[in-house]
């Protein structure tokens, strides 16, 4: 099996990341590590600090040099991180010595490399984004339409009460929309430029060093946080830890897709499911059963995210590198749950014939609970449901459905409105509405 599923000639496209896979290559790291040394130069020139013909040249060179990331291996083993090995490569590829000089001028390997995540992170969640929202609008097109379907709701794996499937839908879009909507302030807090220099104290930028970062951070489309975060990695914990709830949403719709479609339930179809080598009947959930081993995945990889964010004083290494073993996982993670999300949402469809057959099954105890409130109109709810229960098991030991002992013992009721599924959806049709209607509110620029 490859080292990573994400970009494995066999699995990859199960489990596919999309265009985000490509800003977590070699290549995409060493170019937005450049990009960030040209915007600290050109910030530089302009404050002064160097000579502005020096940083004119170096920003033409981050422009036009493209270094082969394998000279960099050599480096990066000997020292631990990348830009010394990079920033000679690209000395050298200048050929010019007297501007060349002036190339990573009082920044540290740190800086160039959190400023460059940051800035494949922000591509990252755009395209997440997109693809999240497709699935949304997806969602919210099943939720409208199926907003009046009955179907039984389950808990404990058991029939509870009569639900619709649009609100069934509008529960799994529900928590993806409120993540879309945290992206604004996640990226207006957490996307942030790092320019603090070798122990955090902008020692060797001198008095214009907040000046700098400041015009680094303009220049980059990232946020100026105006302080060090090299040990304090909360921003990324954030990111992460948003990623992460993505693919638990998704993993949520995954679990509830692979049991409504077993054996025996049946209530949706999932477009084109996974065959079997060996047995011809099956079509298998598979992207539904993705959606939920990348959820287990994240969710892993977070814990020990969480325990690498505890450095020690101004820069701890080993902490530093768990970090870069688990946070491209994540993201990877996530952005191949957002496709996957995508294309499954865009393929559900629901067996109104299952989920009606369901309904009528159990002798009509899924509508207990509607029985017992109405009994409760004439007398104690308590004693109301104690004769539901013994209705029930009078049910169950002589096979009658509910709603004939109903009729025989409590003519009173309305025993067709009572036992009509339709009848007893109680809030579900407005909830699926009402999140079709959210929905239609995202911006779709």
């Amino acid at each position: 099996m490859a080292g990573s599923v994400f970009d494995s000639q066999i699995y990859g496209d199960l489990f596919t990341s999309g265009d985000v896979g490509r800003l977590f290559t070699d290549t995409a790291e060493a170019r937005a590590m450049l990009l960030v040394e040209g915007a600290l130069a050109r910030a530089q020139g302009a404050a002064g600090v160097i000579p502005q013909d020096s940083a004119a040249a170096i920003g033409r060179a981050v422009m036009e040099v493209a270094l082969d990331p394998g000279t960099l291996r050599k480096p990066t083993g000997q020292n631990g991180v990348p830009v010394p090995g990079l920033i000679a490569a690209f000395r050298a590829e200048m050929n010019a010595p007297e501007h060349a000089q002036y190339v990573h001028w009082g920044a540290t390997s740190q800086d160039i490399m959190d400023s460059a995540l940051m800035l494949r992170l922000r591509q990252a969640l755009a395209l997440i984004e997109d693809d999240l929202k497709l699935a949304l609008f997806a969602l919210a097109r099943l939720a409208e339409t199926h907003a009046e379907l009955p179907m039984p709701a389950r808990t404990y794996g058991q029939h509870a009460t009569p639900t619709s499937f649009g609100a069934v839908v509008a529960a799994w879009g529900a928590p993806l929309l409120a993540l879309v909507g945290e992206l604004d302030t996640l990226r207006r807090d957490c996307l942030l430029i790092s320019l603090s220099g070798a122990a955090g104290t902008s020692g060797a930028l001198g008095p214009k060093a907040a000046e700098i970062r400041a015009e680094m951070a303009k220049a980059l489309g990232l946020h100026d946080p105006e302080r060090s975060w090299h040990s304090d990695r909360t921003a990324l914990l954030r990111l992460m830890d948003w990623m992460v709830r993505v693919n638990l949403a998704l993993g949520k719709l995954g679990e509830d897709c692979i049991a409504l479609v077993q054996t025996g339930i049946g209530e949706i179809t999932l477009g084109d499911a996974g065959a079997s080598s060996t047995m011809p009947q099956k079509q298998n959930p598979v992207a539904a059963s993705a959606l939920v081993a990348l959820a287990r995945q994240g969710s892993g990889l977070l814990s020990i995210l969480h325990g690498s964010a505890l450095q020690q004083h101004q820069r701890d290494g080993a902490a530093w590198f768990s970090e870069w073993l688990c946070l491209p996982q994540i993201v990877l993670g996530c952005a191949s749950a957002a496709r996957s999300g995508r294309d499954l949402c865009a393929g559900i469809t629901p067996r109104a014939s299952a989920m009606e057959a369901a309904l009528a099954s159990g002798l009509d105890m899924i509508h207990a609970e509607a029985l017992s409130f109405a009994l409760a109109r004439d007398m104690p709810r308590p004693e109301a449901q104690a004769l539901v229960k013994t209705l029930c098991r009078e049910a169950q030991d002589t096979g009658q459905p509910l709603r004939d002992l109903v009729a025989r013992d409590q003519p009173q009721l309305d025993v067709a409105t009572l036992f009509d599924p339709a009848a007893q959806l109680g809030a579900a049709p407005a909830e699926a509405r009402h999140f079709a209607r959210k929905v239609a509110e995202l911006p779709t620029d």
